[in-house]
């Protein structure tokens, strides 16, 4: 794309349950890392990447991320209130009235660095529209930082993804950063689902593609991986 799309959505309706005792009293989009919140974290990634209107997804302690995101007066905040949670794939759906046709899509617990060009500016040129319903950032899963799991995809040198099979392990991860196309959502079902069967689907017709972080990562998932996070940036000493 030529222009880097104007809206984008935030994921921050999840009940943060791998992330108490911390998430009993604030919801995990407001956890502190490094003084600032997770959600202004990713926030601040979307203005310097051109994003003019964010939709946020809120369920649990709504209040308080409907009332920290009120002192924001850099990008247009809507907030899509779920009475009960819908998943990434029926969350993104049920905002799909407040975004644009091609749109980012942000989990509100990354925090990532970025390498000589924006992640977010990478990902939005790369994405053609014409060929693609969507486009993920990957992140090596040698090198994420608070990650230890098997992977998610195998990725070729065109950018193809491939699921990773049960008992393999794969090289890549999802970075919790991706770029729609709302026709992705055509035939989409009702209520609550994952991303994953449309990601599915979009692999079967070679409609999506990935590429790879070139920067470093980090997942605030857990008490520990906040720790290590927090660790970590401490040692770069640039501004967050």
């Amino acid at each position: 794309m030529r222009e880097p799309p104007q809206s984008a959505m935030v994921l921050a309706a999840g009940l943060g349950t791998r992330m108490r005792p911390l998430t009993e009293r604030v919801p995990k989009p407001l956890v502190p890392v490094c003084g600032r919140a997770l959600i202004d974290h990713v926030l601040d990634r979307l203005v310097a990447a051109g994003v003019r209107r964010v939709v946020v997804n809120v369920h649990y302690k709504a209040e308080l991320i409907e009332r920290h995101l009120a002192a924001r007066s850099d990008l247009e905040v809507r907030l899509s209130r779920e009475a009960t949670l819908l998943d990434t794939g029926g969350g993104i759906a049920n905002a799909l009235p407040l975004l644009d046709e091609v749109f980012f899509v942000v989990n509100s617990d990354v925090i990532w660095l970025d390498g000589k060009i924006a992640a977010l500016t990478r990902l939005s040129r790369a994405f053609d529209p014409a060929r693609h319903d969507a486009r993920l950032l990957l992140q090596r899963t040698t090198t994420a930082v608070g990650y230890d799991g098997p992977g998610d995809f195998m990725l070729d040198p065109a950018g193809r993804l491939r699921r990773r099979a049960e008992h393999e392990v794969t090289p890549y991860l999802f970075a919790g950063m991706q770029i729609l196309h709302r026709r992705i959502f055509d035939g989409a079902p009702a209520g609550a689902f994952s991303m994953n069967p449309l990601w599915d689907k979009a692999i079967a017709a070679g409609r999506i593609a990935g590429q790879v972080l070139d920067g470093e990562w980090f997942h605030v998932g857990t008490p520990s991986g906040l720790s290590v996070t927090e660790a970590r940036l401490d040692t770069h000493r640039v501004e967050r």
